[in-house]
Formats: structure tokens, C-alpha cells, sequence
């Protein structure tokens, strides 16, 4: 099979790959910049850069991966709602994480972020995938 046409199969993995990567990026920046350069606690901090990352992810995600042009307010509005209904449960994952890991083990905390971000962006992904930007049939 031709590279364009893998690519043009798989896109909204490939996508996802790469706005994820950019995702992940700006959440660890923001994480380090807020916890090592600030001096801003652990909590806070990932919550900061969690809600950031996620305001980029809805526009990546909604535009680009998943292709759901539409701003109309009844398909824009339950999208919205149920990707940061979905970032939420995963955000809270991820700050039980490293609540567990740094706050309470005393564990490398950028060690453990990345591993959290790896878990994060799995199951964004399927959710995304199965009950966000979900295509209708015509």
C-alpha cells in the first residue's frame, strides 16, 4: 500500500500522535516550569498545566484528528461537555498519580509524569474515538 494511502487510513491515529505529543509537551513544560522553576506546589501545578493542555486538545482533537469542523452550538456544545467531562475522570488520574507517586513516595516526579501522560493519552484517545467526536452516519 502506497505511503498516502496509509497515511490517509490511519490519519486520525497519526493525528492523534502528534497533537497528543504536542499535548504532552506543553502539559510537561507548563508541569515543570510551574513545580521546578516556580516553586509552585505539586498539585497546583499539575492541574495548571492539565487544564491548558486540555483547552489545546479540544481544538486539535475537535479540528484536526477527528475532523469535526462544525461550531453549530447543539453539536459543538455536547462535544465539549463530554471531552472535558472525559479529561476530568483523566486528569484526576493523572493527579492521583503523581499525588501517589511524588507527594507520598518521594518518586522522581518527571519520571512519573511522563508515565502518567502515557496512561492519559491511551485512554483520551479511546474515549475521543468511541464517545466524543463520534461520526454520524448519513
Amino acid at each position: 500500500m502506497p505511503l498516502k494511502d496509509l497515511i490517509k487510513k490511519y490519519y486520525s491515529i497519526i493525528s492523534y500522535i502528534f497533537f497528543g505529543g504536542c499535548t504532552t509537551v506543553i502539559n510537561l513544560f507548563l508541569y515543570w516550569l510551574l513545580y521546578s522553576v516556580m516553586g509552585i506546589a505539586n498539585v497546583p501545578s499539575t492541574m495548571v498545566a492539565w487544564l491548558l493542555a486540555v483547552l489545546f486538545a479540544f481544538i486539535t482533537n475537535k479540528l484536526w484528528v477527528f475532523e469535526s469542523k462544525s461550531f453549530v452550538l447543539n453539536i459543538l456544545w455536547p462535544e465539549l461537555v463530554k471531552f472535558f467531562a472525559c479529561r476530568i475522570a483523566t486528569g484526576a488520574l493523572d493527579v492521583a498519580i503523581m499525588w501517589l507517586s511524588v507527594d507520598l513516595m518521594h518518586w522522581n516526579a518527571m519520571f512519573w509524569k511522563i508515565i502518567s501522560n502515557v496512561l492519559v493519552i491511551i485512554l483520551n484517545y479511546a474515549a475521543s474515538k468511541v464517545l466524543i467526536f463520534v461520526k454520524k452516519e448519513k
